[in-house]
């Protein structure tokens, strides 16, 4: 079996100037096989944590038809420098870039609108969720999807690796979910997920709205899977979020979903109905009266 591209963590030696190999990048990219899941990774100021993510991502899904999209929330480290080199090792990688930093909803959003997969994947780019856990997300979301459910796989990290007071805190939003928005799911903030893209696509778009995806996904008459997961610390970076800075936002946050679970649609799945095939039996022909 010819060695997968996305496995190499060094640079192809080649000696094309830099239009000409984007120029054969993009059309070996145009000419793979259908996607059949997309990762999405929302990245900021993580410079270091870049290549090594993407050699696991690519280890986790090896021998799949995949594609791994990186969207650059307006990074002013190297991460821009980092995700450029990778793009000439992997394949399977593209990069979206924002020049005006947007918040990592809207990064993920960006991202979702340019996949192609059938299924998405949502990863955090600080390397603390480990892609090895997305088989066993993509297997309970195809079991449950059988019978004709929407379903949504997502996280429950396993031995936190977090300071006290981040655990403190993420308790508290626990219980404000749990009592205000009836999210029964034990851990929302959890940055690893799989789901449609057709789901995906019809959830409500809005800040910081990838914290609440189990009551957004139960809104729209789906099913939430909690799947346990690893959970390990940065090699590289620091956390870009303030614990006080995310308590006041997420106030408004929860009172915008409350109007939003209020008047949630009652639809539930939309199926297409089909017309029956004709049938290709021959009718006798009437005989002739007397």
């Amino acid at each position: 079996m010819a060695s997968n591209p996305a496995s190499k963590t060094t640079k192809r030696k080649v000696a094309k100037p830099k239009a000409a190999q984007k120029v054969v990048s993009a059309s070996v990219r145009a000419n793979r096989n259908p996607v059949e899941i997309s990762i999405l990774v929302p990245v900021m100021n993580e410079a270091g944590n870049i290549r090594p993510l993407i050699d696991e991502i690519c280890t986790a899904f090896a021998g799949r038809h995949f594609e791994i999209i990186y969207i650059d929330d307006a990074s002013n480290d190297a991460t821009a420098d980092e995700l450029t080199a990778a793009l000439d090792a992997v394949l399977q990688l593209r990069v979206l870039r924002h020049t005006q930093r947007a918040g990592q909803s809207a990064a993920i959003r960006s991202g979702l609108l340019q996949a192609n997969g059938d299924l998405i994947g949502v990863l955090d780019g600080d390397g603390q969720n480990v892609p090895a856990d997305f088989p066993a997300l993509e297997s309970s979301v195809i079991a449950a999807s059988k019978d004709g459910k929407i379903v949504m796989a997502a996280g429950i990290r396993q031995r936190r690796d977090d300071s006290a007071m981040r655990l403190l805190a993420s308790r508290g939003a626990k219980w404000v979910r749990a009592s205000l928005l009836a999210d029964t799911h034990p851990d929302s903030g959890c940055g690893i997920k799989i789901l449609p893209r057709a789901l995906f696509l019809q959830l409500p778009f809005f800040n910081h709205m990838h914290r609440f995806m189990p009551s957004l996904v139960r809104r729209h008459g789906g099913v939430v899977l909690g799947v346990p997961v690893a959970h390990r610390p940065r090699i590289a970076g620091t956390s870009k979020y303030r614990i006080l800075d995310r308590l006041l936002v997420g106030i408004s946050d929860v009172l915008g979903v409350i109007w939003l679970l209020r008047r949630a649609p009652a639809q539930g799945a939309v199926h297409e109905v089909m017309a029956t095939p004709p049938t290709n039996k021959k009718t006798k022909p009437k005989e002739a009266a007397q």
